[in-house]
Parts: structure tokens; sequence; C-alpha cells
């Protein structure tokens, strides 16, 4: 069973409650261990991002807490193989039910396939 790092648990005490917890279950089901590498964003920031096209809209979830980007981190470094991201989907998706937190994987996205990217549902 993995544990967030205290510098990941810094960046998830910016995020909405709901979003903390279910990061926090998340990471006792996974079978790839995974950090926080970004939760709240200023505008400043999602208009680099923008800007950079590292992301497609201005209106993220990041700005409101209600969104966090992940890194996966296997075999003692930092992974992007989406497969890896499919993974700690999967256990995103056991810690939604149990919880009843509805959650969006950017990984499933028709366009722009963000797999580091896990937010709550609008009406959250």
């Amino acid at each position: 069973m993995y544990k967030l790092s205290k510098k990941s648990l810094a960046k998830l005490e910016e995020v909405h409650p709901h979003m903390q917890e279910l990061v926090k279950a998340t990471i006792g089901l996974t079978t790839i261990d995974f950090g926080i590498s970004e939760g709240m964003r200023t505008k400043e920031r999602q208009q680099l991002l923008f800007d950079q096209g590292k992301s497609q809209i201005m209106n993220s979830r990041h700005l409101t807490g209600h969104a966090v980007d992940i890194y996966a981190w296997k075999d003692g470094a930092v992974s992007w193989d989406f497969l890896d991201y499919e993974v700690i989907n999967i256990a995103f998706s056991h810690a939604s039910v149990r919880l009843s937190i509805p959650y969006i994987w950017g990984g499933s996205w028709k366009t722009f396939k963000d797999g580091p990217h896990f937010e709550l549902m609008w009406g959250e």
C-alpha cells in the first residue's frame, strides 16, 4: 500500500474536500504509486499552460480546486506511460464507488487525452 508524500499532501490541502477524500482513498487502492503534481491553480498559471498548449481551456477545474494532476511513480522514476494512468484510474474508480464521489478522468476525453488529470463532476 502506498502513501502520499508530504509535498503531495500539501498540494492536496488546497483542493475541494471531496477531491482530497477521493485521492487519499485511491492511494490506498492503487497498484501504481502516484503523487500530486498540481492542485489549485492561479489564473496566471492557467493562462501560461493554455499558451503552451498544455491546456485547451481557460475555465479549468483547477482554478476552483476541483481537479488534481498526478504523476505515476514507477521503478524509482516518474512515468508518463498512459497505461500506468489507466491502472491508477481503475483505483480512482473503485474509490469513487466506495465513497459515492463521482469524478471525471482526463484520459477518457475524446480529444486532448490527459491521463494525469482527475476532476470532480461539475455538480460537486
